[in-house]
Formats: structure tokens, sequence, C-alpha cells
């Protein structure tokens, strides 16, 4: 039992696809809307309604955004006191980058987020820690230094994840990856419905994560856009977000400057290919708006102040209406 209502079961069907295309539909689903739940993350809280920033703050070299600005360990604490003074409430650190590249190992991805993860605890103590991982043994370092979520962009591929969690009493973000293994790009992903699909997925890892003693009011959600999806599958789920927000989890959205975006920018613009990364802002801009109308709570963002200007106008207008 979960509360009062029973642990709803769900099976995955691997449709007979093309070889290159893959889909994982879970059965049973959708779910009926519920109350959305207030998110409670070390010494903070959000409300249905109420946004929150997260910035993003990268110990790689080979970043796709910053291409490595903030690799060395004080630009990286110096880029995390802007973002606090900016106005974010979380920020993200990661070790490891999300595509493809070298070989990071356990120790190597330790040795670049917890020691940052410490010294933010220290000069920032009311700041929301968020540790960018999919590895237990990574998440369980980084509980010990101070981190108040582990950022599981990879979709439970490590169940040791929710169980750190649970023991020291931090949050989960629990993502939806298609299926893939960690640092691979999607190739033809195919999905009968993929908001279905997603909410399926994301909403039962939750469930796993509440049953393992995770605090279901430490719990986001993240249909982790271009993670296992293509530009229009993203869109599409940009489009019917509230499909998501409406099962009551909080929903956390990381759609800054993406591919999706860059492409769908240059679609719009007659260009062939995509947009660089520097040239994406406004489109972010426009799916961030979109994602907190639909009712997304938390925004993986790199630029915090043009991030905040747009939700303090998306605020205004819901008050308006």
């Amino acid at each position: 039992m979960l509360g009062n209502r029973p642990v709803e079961k769900s099976h995955v069907e691997i449709l007979p696809d093309a070889r290159e295309c893959y889909s994982l539909l879970p059965v049973g689903y959708p779910r009926p809307a519920e109350r959305p739940r207030t998110l409670r993350l070390g010494t903070r809280e959000w409300h249905h309604g109420s946004f929150g920033i997260m910035a993003v703050v990268n110990r790689t070299p080979d970043s796709f955004f910053d291409r490595g600005i903030t690799r060395e360990f004080g630009a990286a604490l110096d880029a995390v006191s802007q973002a606090v003074a900016d106005g974010a409430e979380i920020v993200d650190i990661g070790g490891v980058k999300a595509g493809p590249g070298d070989e990071v190992s356990p120790a190597a991805e330790i040795e670049r987020v917890a020691g940052l993860v410490a010294a933010v605890r220290e000069r920032h103590p009311d700041v929301v820690i968020s540790v960018d991982t999919w590895r237990g043994e990574v998440g369980e370092v980084v509980a010990q230094a101070g981190a108040d979520l582990l950022n599981d962009a990879w979709g439970g591929v490590d169940p040791r994840l929710a169980e750190v969690a649970a023991r020291h009493r931090i949050g989960l973000v629990c993502s939806h990856a298609g299926g893939l293994p960690p640092r691979t790009r999607p190739y033809r992903p195919a999905y009968r419905d993929v908001v279905r699909e997603l909410t399926a997925y994301v909403t039962d890892y939750a469930e796993r994560a509440v049953v393992s003693g995770v605090s279901p009011s430490a719990i986001l959600v993240d249909p982790a856009h271009d993670f296992g999806k293509n530009t229009w599958q993203s869109l599409e789920i940009t489009r019917r977000l509230a499909e998501l927000t409406g099962t009551g989890w909080p929903v956390l959205v990381a759609v800054a400057d993406k591919d999706f975006i860059g492409e769908t920018l240059a679609i719009s613009g007659a260009i062939s290919g995509a947009l660089p990364v520097d040239q994406r802002a406004e489109g972010t801009i426009a799916a961030l708006a979109v994602c907190a109308w639909l009712g997304a709570r938390v925004f993986r963002v790199h630029n915090v102040p043009a991030t905040r200007a747009a939700l303090a106008a998306v605020a205004e207008m819901q008050a308006a209406t």
C-alpha cells in the first residue's frame, strides 16, 4: 500500500519495432489527476504555483554548454555563488557530461563533485544542493558531503540511488530516458504515445522510491527532454506537459539550450540543421514559459537572471487570469 491507495502494478511491453527503434509501453495508465504535492528540499519548500530555479554548474571539461569554463574548483565555486546571488534556490552540480565522451570512473566523478558539494554547503548553508549522477556510490559520498537532492537523469539504472536518498533522507529526481544506458544518444526512438509512456514510467519510479523510504515531498519527476527522444517527441512533451503535472508529483524540466530547441529554431527560421548552443536563448525562454504555464515546478537552467524574469512574468499573467 502507498498511503491509503494501493500501488498500481504495470508491466513493460517491448514493441516489435525495427532494430533501430525502441519503445517502453507501460500498461494501465494514465492515472487520474491528483492534488499537487508540496516540494520540500533542504530548508526550502515550493507549493503548487510557485517556481524554483535550479542553476547548472558542471565540473566537466566537455560540457555541451560552457565547454569546461567551470571545470576548475575555484571557478565552479564562484559560479555557484553567482547563481545564488542571481536568485537560484537550487544548484545542480555535475561531474560527468550527459552525452558520449571520455570515460569517467566513479572515483573520478566523486573527486570532481564531492569537495565542491562540501564547500558549497559551508558557504551557502540555505541553498539546495543537487548532484547530477546516476551512480549509487557517488550518491552516497555526496549525501555525506551535504547534498540535498540526487538528480538521476538516466531513469533509475542504478537502484541503489533511491536507497541512498532514503537512507540519508534527501530528495530524488525520477527521470525517463527511454531505457537508454547512461551517456548514449537516442537513435530513431519510437513510442506509441511518448507522454503516456514517460508519465507511467516516472510515476512508477517515484512510487517505488517512496516504498524504498524516500519522502514523497522530496521527489520530483522529470520528462527528460532529448534523453531517449527526438525533437518531435520533446516538443510533444512540452505541449502536453499538463498530463505529467496533473499526476500531482512536482515536475522538473531541463530544457535549457537543448538540441530540440536548436532544431526547432532552425526550422522556424528555415535554416538547415540546428542553431548552435549560443543562439538558443530565445527558444529556451519560450519553452520554459510554456512549461511554467502548464504547471512545472522547478527549472534547470544556465541563465538564472533571464529565467527568473520569465517566470516572474508567467506568475503575473497567471495571477491576472
